[in-house]
Parts: structure tokens; sequence; C-alpha cells
């Protein structure tokens, strides 16, 4: 049976649906749209997902007309603010190790820099690592491929799509990136204060005392016990962020609470 040009038509058209909203995604979202991964692998990612899900979207609408590429830019918006709900989940374990590299004076080169610093500490890489390896144990990715296909169902295309509600909401819930921060590097923190207590009443007792070159190894090394102790309690307050992201998530798309 030959295949027709409307088929043909209509096929490029769920390919340009399915790609703008799982391109917006890849923009954005860590681990799958993560700049360590080499260009050409994410791109084979993002096009066997769009091969998947094409099949999913409507053929109906024409996605050159003047309606399609508003349309377009709405579907691409929306994966771009799934995938950025999922970016402050892994930036507020980012950040908290970044308070705890402050605390141990690892971050100091940072702090002095005249350009404005822009790279993370070794500590803040590590958690990252650390989180990434429990979202793909967690079947985090999956989860998240689950989603995008679902909010075909539940935010068909040229539906109401993303309004300014959506968007104030997710900009509301980047509040979690102070409170997933303090939550994560609370515990370190805590021990890291103790430790730097005993330095103030070291100086009052012995002023004569070359405290950073005393402080300073010593810091360190109560630093990397700190985490390593704090290091149990991270799987649980990732849990708690990750929940409160994939329920976010779910409002975004119409699908409630997961």
């Amino acid at each position: 049976m030959p295949v027709q040009a409307a088929q043909i038509t209509a096929w490029i058209a769920a390919f340009a649906w399915a790609l703008s909203r799982v391109g917006g995604l890849f923009l954005v979202a860590p681990v799958l749209g993560a700049t360590t991964i080499p260009v050409n692998i994410r791109v084979g990612i993002a096009l066997a997902l769009v091969v998947v899900i094409a099949p999913m979207a409507p053929m109906g609408l024409e996605p050159m007309s003047g309606q399609g590429i508003g349309v377009l830019a709405q579907q691409m918006l929306l994966g771009a603010l799934i995938g950025f709900v999922l970016r402050i989940v892994f930036e507020a374990v980012a950040f908290g190790a970044q308070l705890i590299s402050t605390s141990m004076s690892l971050s100091y080169a940072e702090t002095v820099n005249p350009l404005g610093g822009g790279s993370s500490t070794v500590v803040s890489q590590f958690y990252t690592g650390m989180i990434t390896l429990l979202f793909l144990a967690m079947d985090g990715h999956l989860q998240l491929i689950g989603l995008l296909a679902d909010s075909f169902q539940t935010t068909p295309i040229g539906g109401a799509g993303v309004g300014t509600d959506e968007i104030w909401g997710v900009l509301m819930w980047t509040g979690h990136l102070f409170s997933g921060a303090l939550r994560v590097a609370l515990p370190a923190l805590t021990a890291l204060l103790v430790v730097n207590l005993g330095f103030g009443a070291i100086s009052r007792s012995a002023p004569s005392m070359n405290l950073f070159a005393v402080g300073f190894p010593i810091t360190v090394s109560l630093g990397l016990v700190a985490i390593w102790l704090a290091l149990r309690q991270l799987p649980g307050a990732f849990d708690s962020l990750s929940a409160d992201g994939w329920a976010t998530m779910r409002g975004l798309i119409g699908g409630g609470s997961p």
C-alpha cells in the first residue's frame, strides 16, 4: 500500500510536536541533558524518545503554520519547565554542598575570585555525582520519561498549555532551593560550627597562636569526617526533595500528585 503525501506530512507533524517537548526537557533537565554527556549521545537519546512518543502526539495541526509555531514554542516551554523543576532538586543539593565547602574553607579561591567564580567546588561535584547515582538507582530517569509520555495525555497538543499560573507556581517552588540546601548541609554545618566555636575559644586563650596555619588543616580534616557522617542523611533528604519535585511536575502537566 503506497504511502500518501498526507500521511508523510502527518508523521512529520507528530515528530515535530514530540521533538519540541522532548527538546525543551533536554535543554534544562539534569542527567539526561547534562553537558558532561557527549552531544551525539544526548541527541541520540532525544531522537529515540521522540520516535517512541511521537505516536501519542496529534497529527491534525500543521507545525509550520502561524498557530503551529506558537504551539511549538509552548510545547518547548512545557518541557523546559519540567526539566527546570528537576534541575532545582539537583541544584539544592549542590548549593548545600557549597555551603559545607565554604565552612571548610575549601571554596576560598571562589570567594576571592575577581571574575565572580561560577565554577562548582569539589564538594559540590562530589554531592552531585552521589545524587546522580541515587537518581539512576531510584529509576528517576524512567519516571521522567514516563511523566513526559503521560504529559501528552494530560496536556494534549493544542490545548490550554502552560499559563501564568503554572509558571508562577514553578517560580514559587524554587524556594525549595534554599530549604533543601539547608536540609542537606545542616548536619555537617552543625559539626563545623562546633569546630569554629572551639577555635574561637582557643584564640581567646592563646591570642599569639597562628590559627590560620593550625586551623585550616584541622577544619578540612574534621570537615571531611563530618561529610562522611552526613552522607547517611543524603538519601533521605534527596528523596524528600524528589517527592516534592515529582508532585510539582505532575501538577504542571495536570496529572495531580504522584
